[in-house]
This record gives C-alpha cells, sequence and structure tokens, in this order.
C-alpha cells in the first residue's frame, strides 16, 4: 500500500530546514541517490555520493548548507541531512496502528495489571503482579515474567522473553528472539564440581531504550544489570550479569560485554568488540570492531586493537616477525646504549 504524501512545505513546517525549489513537490517515500525516483525523496550527507546527487532522479533531495548549489532538484535544506532523514523516514513509515485489547489465546497471571489501550497478541504469557504500560504493544509469543513492569508505548516484538522482576522503561522497543533477565553466568567451584550461585539482582532498562533480535542481557547476580536510557543495542550482543551501560551508547552486533563492566555514556562500540569483566570504560569512547578491550579506559576518543589483514603468506611471515619483537626490542635497547657509549668516548 502506498504511503501517504506530503508536499515539502509541509514537511519543513514540521520537521524544520529550508526549502530551494518547489515547495510543493510531493514525495511519499524515501530513496537513495542512486536508486530514488517519482515521488521519492533522497539525502547527501558524505561528499564522496556528490556524482550520485548530480545523476539522481530523486524528486527532491535533502542536503547539508554546503551541497545545497550542487543540484537543481527540489530541496530540503538542513544542518544534518542524515538526521533530518531519519526523521523523515519515520514521518513516512509510521508504525501499522495495533488494535488495544487481550487474544483469547493468552495466557494472564493472577493481579497483573494491563493497559486498556495495550495491545496483547497470541499466545502471549503474562506474569502474576506483572504490569504492562499504556499503549504498549506485545505481540505472538511473548512471556513477560511475574512482576515484571513494562513501560507505556513499548513495542515488544514476536517471541521476546522477559525474566520475573525486570523492569522495562517507556517507549523501548525489543526485537524478536531477545532474552532480559537469564541467569548471569555465576558459579563457583567446589570440590571438584561448579556449584550454581543464584542471580538474585534484576535488569533495569531506561526510557527510549532499543534491543536487537536475539540479544541477551543477563540479571545482576547481586545488584542489577541496568541499561540507561537512549541506549542502541543491534542484533546478537551478550550484556552479562552487572555490567551498566551509560545513557545514549550505542553498540553494533556481536559484541560481547562481560560480568560487571561500565560502559560510559555516549559510547560507540563497534560490531564483534569484546570487554572483559570488571572494566569502567568513560564517557564519550569509541571502540572500533572486533578490538579486544583489556584494560579500564579513563580518556574519551577512538579505541582500536585491530591487526590489518594481508594474503596469508604474509600474514604467516608477520607472525613469525611478532613472535620475536620481545628479542627484537632488546637487541636494539642494547645497540642504543652501545651508541651513546661511543659518543661518549668521543666526545
Amino acid at each position: 500500500m502506498k504511503n501517504s504524501s506530503f508536499r515539502l512545505s509541509e514537511i519543513v513546517d514540521r520537521l524544520g530546514g529550508r526549502i530551494i525549489g518547489n515547495p510543493g513537490t510531493e514525495v511519499f517515500q524515501v530513496a537513495t541517490l542512486e536508486k530514488a525516483g517519482q515521488g521519492q525523496i533522497a539525502f547527501l550527507a558524505n561528499a564522496k555520493y556528490r556524482k550520485q546527487l548530480e545523476a539522481s532522479r530523486a524528486a527532491a533531495v535533502i542536503v547539508a548548507e554546503a551541497d545545497a548549489e550542487l543540484t537543481g532538484l527540489p530541496r530540503i535544506v538542513a544542518d544534518d541531512p542524515y538526521s533530518y532523514f531519519a526523521k523523515l523516514s519515520a514521518l513516512l513509515n509510521p508504525l501499522p496502528v495495533v488494535p488495544p485489547g487481550i487474544h483469547p489465546t493468552a495466557v494472564i497471571g493472577v493481579g497483573a495489571v494491563i493497559a486498556p489501550d495495550a495491545h496483547i497478541g497470541a499466545h502471549v504469557s503474562v506474569g502474576a503482579a506483572a504490569r504492562i504500560g499504556a499503549g504498549t504493544v506485545v505481540m505472538a509469543g511473548c512471556v513477560i515474567g511475574e512482576r515484571t513492569t513494562v513501560g507505556a508505548q513499548g513495542q515488544l516484538y514476536p517471541n521476546v522473553t522477559i525474566y520475573h522482576d525486570c523492569v522495562i522503561g517507556r517507549n523501548v522497543i525489543v526485537h524478536s528472539g531477545a532474552v532480559i533477565g537469564a541467569d548471569g553466568f555465576g558459579i563457583a567451584m567446589d570440590e571438584g564440581c561448579w556449584l550454581k550461585i543464584p542471580q538474585i539482582g534484576r535488569v533495569v532498562i531506561g526510557d527510549q531504550v532499543e534491543i536487537g533480535a536475539n540479544t541477551t542481557i543477563d540479571r545482576g547476580a547481586l545488584d542489577d544489570t541496568v541499561i540507561e536510557e537512549g541506549v542502541k543495542l543491534d542484533n546478537q550482543i551478550q550484556i552479562a550479569h552487572n555490567v551498566r551501560i551509560g545513557a545514549h551508547t550505542a553498540i553494533a552486533g556481536c559484541v560481547g560485554i562481560a560480568g560487571s563492566a561500565t560502559i560510559g555514556r555516549y559510547c560507540r562500540i563497534g560490531g564483534a568488540a569484546a570487554i572483559l569483566g570488571h572494566l569502567q570504560i568513560a564517557d564519550n569512547v569509541e571502540i572500533a570492531s572486533f578490538t579486544l578491550i583489556g584494560k579500564s579506559i579513563t580518556e574519551a576518543g577512538s579505541y582500536a586493537g585491530i591487526f590489518p589483514f594481508s594474503k596469508n603468506d604474509e600474514w604467516r611471515n608477520t607472525a613469525v616477525h611478532l613472535r620475536h619483537l620481545g628479542e627484537l626490542a632488546k637487541r636494539v635497547k642494547t645497540m642504543e646504549q652501545e651508541i651513546r657509549s661511543l659518543k661518549g668516548e668521543q666526545v
């Protein structure tokens, strides 16, 4: 079904910016510069795509002030074209309206409180004394544990599992297969056997958080695991017990964070990075993909621990040299001492 269309003037009234060209130009969908056509609006956020702007057949484009004169297409000039595109895409692609009510196959525990305008889908299980906030959508097959609270305007996609006693804030999106509140990996060795340590903390998630598909967030061993407001988690992330992630941090897929690590605010962590347990990461830290963080980071900045790839034979040759770096460093140090000694004799 075709989306409702908006004139550029209507878009600017809602989202700001200024128009160059025909303000009556109508668009109904966003698209890339390369693929956009009639009724579609594209955006330029990176100078390397200026050639695509020249050839674009979009009905209109979103550009920064520096690029405002690079095209004759109708355009919206915005301070940040990429964030403007994100807001416009949300305007053009609203979530489907879901009718309130509880599906007859849902199982609702004793004392559970569900807002009248919430949606509880087929085969959902809501535990005793749980609470579901106003306007929240809980899709088919979800499991909400006993005494768990899910705030207003949430969106739980099919087959999300939230264990008992967890707290989920407002406007939280949780994608399919995510598990929130499973036991952390707490074990102790006793006479040659592992003993399970009961995990008695909770998971507490702030407002405006998004959690990707098949991501797991373990409950705390004693204190809570905490995800602060505005955090964005990609798919297949593992967050261990008692981790704390600061507000507005974004973490890409397949990252693993070990127990009791603390991640600061406004951090960005690339895919498949790993953070060892009990470490502290400062605010405004950027960690490159596949980087292993083995000690705390106390200063904001960008950090990477990736060895550049090469052809297999070249990599093997380099690896041989790497194994002898310690020996080489000693030899260089000895040579430096000898050079200094010789210079001293000459003086």
